[in-house]
């Protein structure tokens, strides 16, 4: 291929466009990726929508990449020509602050983001700096890393560094994108695994998926059933419903926590008495860097966990963004090249 098709925001809110651009040559430190696909998440609305300050137009979205290695730039001996490489919401750091002292680079202030920060894997080709790769296992596909690049990682990272061990009863709220992952994940972890959501017919999916219990949040009291099973120590809010949220707190155990990781902007009501006597917790977490995504890819392929996905060729990413964000999708939009 002697060109870069790329599908790129040009004015913020309107349909995202095809354009051909040069491929592209990495720079001293970075590889090129032979994009094969790249997963639709509910975060490149913030580049669609410009709702991340700094955002420089053109921009080309996307941060669930997963490809080969295609070219090498200055100094990267690290990776070869042909690897199986993915990259996620983690694209690079600033190494100076006290965050990335400390090894923390996710909570870099300076963090980088693909689609973001730079053009991202909507495209045929993407540059990635050596520190974001990860290695992709043989046994997963280009379509089922990618999707493990954002909702993988996030929900498995998570999961495995949260105050819940073997057997403790922990909720995944939300059967959708990341929740349908949460859900595999929180059972082959070895949790008392509840799913929640809306309507009876999901009760079905949560079995399936490995849930020991569901709670239908339409018609049952979330907090009280929770309570029934002993209490929750962990509820893995992967929905951006804050009310949803609020309404499982009172379904924690002592000492247990509402884990965000559903990204809104709507505040979450909660009365400091539902947290006092019990000594509830409510935090978020980030998702992961690429040693991350690698732990993720690799607990999946051991495990089985997959995403539920749906592939369309990069140039309908405006339908297969559309469904996203429509709700409509089952589970994980990816585009594929």
């Amino acid at each position: 291929m002697s060109i870069n098709r790329v599908m790129q925001v040009t004015t913020p809110g309107a349909p995202l466009e095809l354009h051909e651009r040069p491929i592209p040559e990495p720079p001293a430190g970075h590889v090129r990726i032979r994009v094969e696909a790249c997963g639709i998440c509910h975060s490149d609305a913030f580049t669609v929508e410009n709702h991340w300050p700094g955002i420089q137009f053109p921009r080309v979205p996307g941060h669930e990449i997963a490809g080969r290695v295609d070219a090498l730039g200055a100094g990267v001996t690290t990776f070869a020509l042909g690897d199986r490489v993915g990259m996620g919401w983690h694209g690079g750091h600033d190494g100076t602050c006290d965050s990335c002292r400390r090894g923390d680079f996710i909570t870099c202030p300076s963090l980088q983001v693909p689609g973001i920060s730079f053009d991202g894997g909507y495209a045929d080709y993407a540059l990635a700096p050596i520190g974001a790769l990860a290695r992709i296992p043989d046994e997963l596909s280009a379509a089922e890393a990618a999707t493990l690049m954002c909702a993988g990682v996030t929900t498995f990272n998570a999961l495995r560094n949260s105050t819940a061990r073997a057997g403790d009863v922990v909720a995944i709220l939300g059967i959708g994108g990341l929740g349908h992952l949460g859900v595999q994940y929180a059972a082959k972890m070895g949790f008392h695994t509840v799913a929640i959501a809306r309507g009876a017919e999901k009760g079905t999916l949560a079995t399936a998926l490995g849930a020991h219990a569901y709670i239908d949040s339409t018609t049952q009291n979330v907090a009280d059933e929770l309570q029934k099973l002993g209490g929750a120590k962990i509820v893995l809010a992967t929905v951006t419903d804050a009310s949803a949220m609020a309404a499982t707190i009172g379904g924690l155990a002592i000492d247990g926590t509402l884990l965000i990781v559903g990204a809104t902007p709507e505040s979450v009501p909660v009365p400091p008495i539902t947290l006092l006597g019990a000594r509830r917790h409510v935090a978020g977490w980030p998702s992961g860097i690429a040693p991350d995504s690698e732990d993720t890819m690799r607990f999946s392929a051991l495990t089985g966990v997959r995403a539920s996905i749906e592939t369309m060729p990069l140039e309908r990413a405006n339908e297969a963004y559309a469904k996203m964000m429509s709700g409509k999708a089952r589970f994980r939009m990816v585009l594929v090249t």
